[in-house]
């Protein structure tokens, strides 16, 4: 190949040097939408393979099945960006890129199947680095744990390992606060960036940012300049992200429950799917649905091939012709939740009383729950109204579990 120079700080553009250098244990990144983390992360990793041939990356995800749409196509662009396309293969059975010369490889593994992650050796060289993207999805710290152990021993001459971890700040509570920003550690290097360091955005973008700032300050704080999602003024307090096993909670004292609350062009469709545990106060969420512009036709699309249309579903009664729509469609059994006098903080205070799991999968759910907050009068006091925005799933849940706060004759 002849020989090529690239100027970095063009492909790159600004915000990451010191990211970028970093060689400590524990390189971590929270940022807001459009930050450019996940590209900034990609583009290092190719850079470094070529960099250390004798280097080898694993990649990680919660779930496996979501490594192909996000990290595996963010460093197939990365290396479609630094114009080394020769240089490597990309497979897709199994998922992994190769370096054509050297033999390293980029290893992709979710969590849901941890045996494939501690077995991993690498046949060329050492396994120095992992990345691990969306990493708000792991709500036990005990699977970062085993992950962490997972780079171990000597490496050769010149090469380091580093465990590199990207995700988007939605709470507080969540354990990698504590773990990596409430301490000082030079083994540890966290960082926090935003949309404002991107200089790739055009114009069209910037104002998305903008409108945001100004008409919905506390989603701005967290989903534009990357801050914390904080717990002040919360709805609902009593829940946590936690991995379950669907089938272990399913028993006689238990029920599967569906909502659905409806959008278009500005609010998504948002459909919910729990079990509820009345006996135990428990609420256990496991699996949804959150698409802007879908149809009816679409809407029964998505929830058959969830394999829901069978199942009884509560639905927003504000929209009868939908709800007729979606019957013709197939979903027989869905019917309109009632809208009775207060009938948003009845079920407010109804679901309060439960203890919420959330699965790690449902991402939107934890945003918009982590997000859901009581509206603020003039004078900055909080008032009985949930604050609009962050309230579609919200929404859908309170319409799934309707019938139990006071029987079957009562929906909301």
């Amino acid at each position: 190949m002849s020989e090529r120079k690239i100027y970095l700080p063009e492909v790159i553009g600004a915000g990451y040097r010191d990211f970028w250098d970093f060689k400590g244990r524990y390189r971590v990144c929270k940022g807001s939408r459009a930050s450019k983390k996940s590209r900034t992360t990609a583009l290092n990793f190719i850079y470094r393979l070529m960099k250390y041939p004798q280097a080898n990356l694993l990649v990680v995800r919660r779930y496996s099945i979501t490594l192909k749409d996000s990290c595996y196509a963010e460093l197939k662009w990365a290396i479609e960006r630094l114009g080394v396309s020769e240089l490597f293969e990309c497979k897709l059975s199994p998922l992994e890129i190769v370096c054509k010369a050297t033999g390293q490889k980029i290893y992709f593994r979710g969590l849901d199947d941890p045996l494939k992650i501690t077995s991993i050796t690498a046949e060329t060289g050492y396994l120095c680095w992992i990345w691990l993207e969306e990493a708000y999805e792991i709500s036990n710290e005990s699977d970062f744990d085993m992950l962490d152990e997972c780079i171990r021993g000597r490496v050769g001459e010149g090469l380091f390992k580093q465990i590199t971890i990207t995700f988007n700040p939605w709470n507080e509570r969540h354990w990698l606060k504590r773990r990596f920003f409430d301490v000082v550690d030079e083994e540890i290097m966290a960082k926090t960036v935003n949309y404002l360091c991107n200089e790739f955005l055009d114009d069209a973008d910037i104002r998305v940012f903008e409108a945001m700032r100004v008409n919905d300050p506390r989603r701005y704080r967290v989903a534009g300049l990357g801050e914390w999602g904080i717990t002040s003024g919360l709805i609902y307090e009593n829940w946590e992200v936690r991995g379950f096993e669907l089938s272990e909670m399913l028993s006689e004292r238990t029920e599967a429950v569906f909502g659905l609350d409806f959008g278009y062009t500005n609010d998504p469709s948002a459909f919910f799917a729990g079990i509820i545990d009345m006996a135990e106060k428990e609420l256990y969420v496991f699996d949804e649905i959150y698409e802007k512009a879908l149809s009816n036709e679409k809407i029964a699309e998505r929830i058959r091939e969830k394999g829901f249309a069978k199942e009884r579903i509560s639905a927003d009664a504000a929209e009868p012709k939908s709800i007729a729509r979606l019957r013709e469609l197939g979903l027989r059994h869905i019917r309109a939740a009632s809208k009775g006098k207060d009938s948003v903080l009845a079920g407010i205070d109804f679901l309060q009383g439960f203890k919420i799991v959330i699965s790690p999968k449902c991402v939107n759910f934890i945003r918009e729950i982590s997000n859901y907050v009581w509206d603020k009068d003039r004078f900055g006091e909080c008032v009985n109204k949930p604050k609009d925005g962050c309230d579609h799933l919200m929404d859908a849940m309170r319409y799934a579990v309707g019938r139990y706060m006071c029987g079957e004759v009562f929906e909301f």
